[in-house]
């Protein structure tokens, strides 16, 4: 099985996605983060021409990051920059047009990968500023809310709120000892009262809208997904989301929330805030060991649509990312092959568990049965797969060396990879 694997690409720095023109020449986007000293600035680079992935070209840099998504679509391609809430369009001569801008943040999570939908539309996700619905110290501490503390999630629907506060230290006080209380859906530091009531925005945080191709009729499709990072379609039209569970850490943590699939229905509600995979976060099955057992956000449950199940629930922590769908000769045609970066201890959940993910998980959308799909040892963090057109070789987008620590984030650049393993489909 190790051997069935060859490099594309290497020497990447923190990779997060891929895309294919119609003529099946790959493109692959870095994230742009400046982790283990790294240039920051996303960028894209097309490999070849043809079949030689030897070389690269530069397509695009500079790109807000950290890119999280790339398209492929009508000769052109949809960038998705969390850093700066927007995706952007690069046509064929290079010419950038920025078609979606202005979404919520970038907070704890951002503007996510696009997909073109059935109906001509551009389908994308916008993951949610906080952990749970209340901005905390984990915001400080991932480095966005000294920067932007105007930021702070944003309904999809009308909410009444049950006045949960949480009081913390201040850091953005500028004195020690200063405290400070928040509730939900509020800037930090601001406190909220039972009974307030918060209009539905557009566009808002944790959810999946779509719009025009040129950015025009921006709507809702679904709220209540914490962070959607991987969206696509079915061949029979289905849209999936991989919802990326909430985590240990913050004002209002929760314990083993797993990451979920979710098919995506117009005008339902996925239980964002106040319910995981369609169970309370009251359940004992969530409680925390960084805080107490969660309690409602929302006091008006009964005006909402009933919270969705999800078709699975991976394992908690293992950060299901993006999937790929395996192509019509294949073997395993239809099933989704899915990415799982692994847990990021000990910042989202305690240290000296096991370590997490870090591999790839085969799922059969007849029955929803996962199952594993080992690649070999040498994948540091998989983040995303895909098909490249004429191509039953399954490629595979590793981010690299990554891991956390109670010091930060220890990585190294250079250590993305796109590996071709033209022997997956036997090897299941």
């Amino acid at each position: 099985m190790v051997q069935s694997l060859t490099v594309l690409a290497d020497g990447l720095d923190f990779p997060t996605s891929l895309a294919f023109d119609d003529a099946g020449r790959v493109y692959l986007a870095e994230s742009g983060l400046p982790f283990g000293g790294a240039d920051p600035g996303g960028r894209i680079w097309r490999l070849g021409p043809g079949t030689d992935t030897s070389s690269r070209t530069l397509i695009a840099d500079g790109l807000a990051a950290p890119v999280t998504g790339l398209l492929w679509h009508q000769d052109h391609l949809y960038a998705s920059e969390g850093g700066a809430g927007r995706i952007t369009r690069i046509g064929p001569d290079g010419q950038r047009t920025v078609i979606v801008d202005g979404m919520p943040g970038p907070g704890n999570y951002h503007i996510d990968m696009a997909v073109a939908g059935p109906d001509g539309k551009l389908y994308f996700a916008q993951g949610a500023m906080s952990n749970l619905g209340i901005i905390g110290l984990d915001a400080y501490e991932l480095g966005w809310l000294g920067r932007l503390p105007h930021s702070y999630d944003v309904p999809g629907l009308d909410i009444e709120l049950t006045g949960v506060n949480v009081t913390t230290d201040d850091p953005l006080a500028g004195r020690p000892g200063a405290r400070t209380t928040t509730g939900a859906f509020v800037p930090f530091g601001t406190a909220t009262r039972p009974g307030q009531r918060i209009p539905a925005g557009l566009p808002c945080s944790a959810a999946v809208l779509r719009c025009d191709l040129d950015g025009g009729n921006l709507e809702l499709v679904a709220w209540g997904m914490r962070n959607a990072f991987g969206l696509g379609f079915l061949p029979d039209g289905r849209l999936l989301a991989v919802d990326q569970g909430a985590d240990d850490r913050g004002s209002r943590p929760i314990g083993n929330a797993p990451d979920l699939l979710f098919e995506v229905r117009e005008g339902a509600w996925y239980g964002w805030p106040d319910f995981i995979g369609g169970i309370p976060v009251t359940d004992p099955a969530f409680k925390p060991t960084r805080g107490p057992q969660p309690t409602f956000l929302l006091a008006n449950h009964d005006e909402l649509p009933p919270p969705e199940r999800p078709v699975l629930d991976f394992e908690s922590h293992v950060a299901a990312t993006k999937f790929a769908v395996a192509p019509p000769r294949s073997r395993l045609a239809g099933q989704l092959v899915v990415t799982l970066f692994g847990d990021e201890a000990p910042m989202t959940l305690p240290p000296g568990g096991p370590r997490l993910g870090r591999d790839l998980l085969l799922v059969d959308p007849a029955d929803w049965s996962p199952r594993g799909l080992p690649s070999g040892p040498e994948l540091h963090r998989p983040i995303d797969v895909g098909f490249a057109p004429g191509d039953d070789a399954l490629l595979i987008l590793d981010f690299g060396e990554f891991e956390m620590t109670d010091h930060g984030v220890e990585s190294r650049r250079g250590t993305g990879r796109l590996w071709r393993w033209a022997g997956w489909d036997q090897q299941s």
